[in-house]
């Protein structure tokens, strides 16, 4: 007589098997989720300190002069990639004009100059599940200084009209803020860096009606002064109290709290 017995699992078996896994999986999941988006706030952070570092030195190198006096000014991604002309002195015009001429060597990676665009239709550089945007100065008018986007052809980035810009308050001023494409998912916190070396944050939480401004993907994006103090004058000059930043628990423009990054 053959006794011998088909081996395999009952189907209690597998069911206890199956509800093992889930239950790892329920621990691990939000864990590796959490994991990628600390990973992915730690880049962003990281790249804001090297765009505060290539902005210095394109201005210390004075590779952009639109003014001819003798000043370096401040650069947006296209020009620091070297993947977009320089903005120039067209002594021609007496005005501030784009040249055919490249940033060689180029400060940022070329990668930087891999733009698109935003809602705004204007650029900006999507970097391990952050978007990065750059605004320079306009021209002093009636004693408020604009901000001024990046705009350009997709993949090229850079000024298409530099008499958008002002060129002495390029010689002094820049920002960028960096905040999630998917919030949740890629990141969660909003960054804001300027020409101080000031790396602030704001949680960047979603509310309801009257609720501080949310950031994400190309759609919802932060405005030139969205970090700035609003609680005194609106002339973001550079200088004085009007740029004060969100440190000390001022009102900001857009309703969040900024608060300077602690690591």
């Amino acid at each position: 007589m053959n006794t011998k017995r088909n081996s395999g699992f009952t189907l209690i078996e597998l069911m206890i098997v199956v509800a093992i896994i889930a239950i790892i999986a329920s621990i691990a999941i939000p864990k590796l989720m959490s994991a990628r988006i600390s990973a992915n706030e730690n880049a962003a952070i990281a790249t804001l300190r090297s765009i505060a570092s290539a902005q210095a030195q394109l201005q210390s190198s004075c590779a952009i002069d639109t003014d001819a006096d003798g000043g370096g000014e401040f650069g947006d991604f296209g020009e620091l990639a070297g993947t977009a002309p320089l903005r120039y002195y067209d002594a021609a015009n007496n005005a501030p004009g784009v040249d055919v001429a490249v940033l060689d060597p180029a400060i940022l990676p070329t990668a930087f100059g891999n733009v698109v665009h935003d809602s705004n239709d204007e650029c900006i550089v999507a970097r391990a599940g952050y978007y990065f945007k750059i605004y320079l100065p306009a021209a002093t008018n009636a004693g408020v200084i604009a901000g001024v986007a990046e705009d350009g052809a997709i993949g090229q980035g850079g000024a298409t009209d530099a008499s958008l810009f002002g060129s002495d308050n390029c010689e002094i001023m820049w920002n960028c803020y960096a905040w999630p494409i998917e919030p949740e998912s890629t990141g969660n916190r909003c960054f804001f860096i300027n020409q101080e070396g000031d790396l602030l944050q704001t949680l960047n939480n979603q509310g309801g009606n009257n609720a501080p401004l949310f950031y994400e993907g190309t759609t919802s994006v932060p405005a030139y002064d969205a970090a700035y103090d609003s609680t005194g004058s609106n002339n973001l000059d550079g200088m004085g109290a009007s740029l004060g930043i969100m440190a000390q628990g001022l009102a900001s423009h857009d309703g969040n709290v900024w608060t300077i990054v602690g690591n």
